[in-house]
């Protein structure tokens, strides 16, 4: 055999390797950290990079800045426990039934599927939730131990760190929940949560006051509607709780604790890739900012409830900064869904039936129509930044995105395949959100509750005919051309019936099938 043949057989071999261990090395130089900032009830319009004069808003502003604005993002529907749902599993939640959730619901997300944060740990990430999770706890029919280890919840559906708002402010438990233990709970005053005062009764357990028999209980400000039960702090919540006095939280403390979490995660995972959703109680009622953000606007306390938020999203910043994380680490900013203003409570937003804010010069929404609850743009076109200096190029962005496709599109990132039967309805839009595609999604469908479901194709947006609130009202079918009529004003369907049948019938087989990918 020729000895020189062999050598440059085994020279190659080595030259191999070597671009092989380099391209490997270089793969994981630039996976990036992701750290999800995502606000609760926060309008297109509240934020200043989009348009909003009256609500200083300067670290997203810088984050807008620094990263790719999304003009037409969009969060899965206009309530926050469908889209934190499709978001996490990349499946509407209409497939599931997934509506808005009851304080001692179960865990809707089955432990059995592909989640966010478990496609993230198959790429070896760290994964952390820290905030508001308000998709239950426990299994179905069986009731919770609070005062034992509480689960199933975020860390049997792939997150390593939890630290929660098991519900959400306006709901009991108002207590925290650090991994499986409430924190802070004293054994001789045990927690009980339920539906009905007659559940959480218990002798030896703290008892609260019901705001529905007793209303100068709830001090910090009155329920406007249906926030009148077990009545904490001061303030009437929905359901009722007994026991864990010692364990409660401060209402006007709480960003500042998710803030502390926040840093503790990023400093302790510094050193390796990691994926942390923040969820802030930030803008839902009851709006309670802490103090020191009190009058930071003339907007009453949605306005400065903003601003804290705003805040938590520069300490954020700064953490990774001071850890050397900015480059290589991609924040996404976003919202759960449109804004709301009286949703239970008296805090100066709404007089009557008047949208005070919009009177003030101030609307949530921006040029958008409806907002929280409602199927119209404004229920899920939200603030959507994405920035990443190593990846991403700062500029706007016209694509058409939406978070249930964050799955599907991280999958590509980390060179991972998603299965045909695992987050049906979540697709690659990788592109759009590194800004090398300026379309975005084909299609797209917008969720609010009861029947309510829209179709975007393009500019073009077919909403189905549905049940108008608690009156039963049925709406007609509507099409709107966005593209001249954004504040969807104009009904289209008679100057466009075929255009209208088309998206009806796309629609209507979208919603039968088993996901969007079904055909994939």
């Amino acid at each position: 055999m020729d000895m020189k043949w062999m050598l440059n057989k085994k020279a190659m071999v080595v030259i191999h390797l070597c671009v092989a261990l380099f391209s490997f090395a270089e793969t994981e130089t630039k996976r990036p950290n992701v750290v999800i900032i995502y606000g609760d009830d926060v309008g297109y319009g509240d934020v200043g990079a989009y348009g909003s004069k009256l609500i200083p808003t300067p670290n997203i502003d810088r984050l807008a800045a620094e990263g790719l604005l999304f003009t037409d993002g969009h969060c899965s529907a206009s309530t926050c426990t469908p889209s934190r749902y499709s978001m996490l599993t990349g499946i509407h939640g209409f497939r599931d039934g997934v509506q808005i959730l009851k304080p001692n619901a179960p865990l809707t997300i089955s432990t059995d599927i592909l989640t966010l944060p478990k496609l993230f740990k198959q790429a070896g990430y760290t994964t952390g939730v820290i905030g508001k999770w308000h998709l239950g706890i426990g299994q179905k029919g069986v009731p919770v131990d609070w005062n034992g280890d509480v689960k199933p919840g975020p860390m049997e559906v792939g997150f390593d760190r939890s630290f929660l708002l098991p519900s959400t402010n306006d709901r009991v438990p108002c207590v925290y929940l650090d991994g499986h233990r409430v924190v802070n709970l004293d054994p001789n005053d045990p927690l009980f949560v339920g539906n009905s005062k007659k559940e959480v009764d218990r002798p030896g357990s703290t008892a609260y006051p019901n705001g529905r028999y007793n209303k100068n209980a709830m001090t910090y400000y009155q329920s406007t509607h249906g926030h009148n039960n077990s009545v904490i702090n001061g303030i009437g919540r929905i359901g009722y709780m007994a026991g864990g006095k010692s364990a409660l939280w401060d209402d006007e403390t709480m960003t500042d604790e998710f803030v502390k979490q926040t840093k503790s995660f990023i400093a302790d995972h510094k050193d390796q890739p990691f994926f942390l959703y923040f969820a802030s109680q930030c803008i839902h009622v009851p709006r309670s900012p802490n103090p020191r953000f009190q009058g930071a606007t003339e907007l009453g306390y949605r306005g400065d409830s903003m601003v804290e938020f705003d805040w938590a999203t520069g300490e954020i910043m700064k953490a990774l900064e001071e850890h050397g994380l900015t480059e290589n680490t991609m924040v996404i900013f976003s919202s759960d869904n449109g804004p709301v203003y009286d949703d239970g409570y008296a805090d100066g937003t709404t007089v009557k039936t008047s949208k005070l804010d919009v009177d003030r010069g101030h609307d949530g929404s921006g040029v958008y129509r409806g907002g929280k609850y409602q199927i119209y743009e404004g229920g899920t076109r939200v603030p959507f930044i994405v920035r990443w200096p190593a990846g991403i190029k700062p500029g706007t962005s016209d694509a058409l995105v939406n978070q249930i496709d964050f799955i599907g599109s991280f999958a590509a990132l980390l060179g991972l395949k998603v299965p045909t039967d695992e987050a049906r309805d979540s697709r690659n839009m990788l592109d759009a959100l590194l800004g090398h595609d300026s379309t975005g999604l084909p299609f797209m469908i917008e969720e609010a509750p009861r029947d309510g479901r829209a179709l975007r194709v393009g500019a073009w947006k077919y909403i189905n005919p549905e049940k108008k609130g608690f009156s039963g009202k049925r709406e007609p079918a509507r099409l709107y051309d966005l593209a001249n009529d954004p504040s969807e004003q104009k009904n289209m369907i008679a100057q466009h019936p075929e255009k209208a049948a088309s998206m009806a019938a796309q629609l209507k087989e979208l919603m039968a099938s088993d996901g969007i990918r079904s055909g994939d």
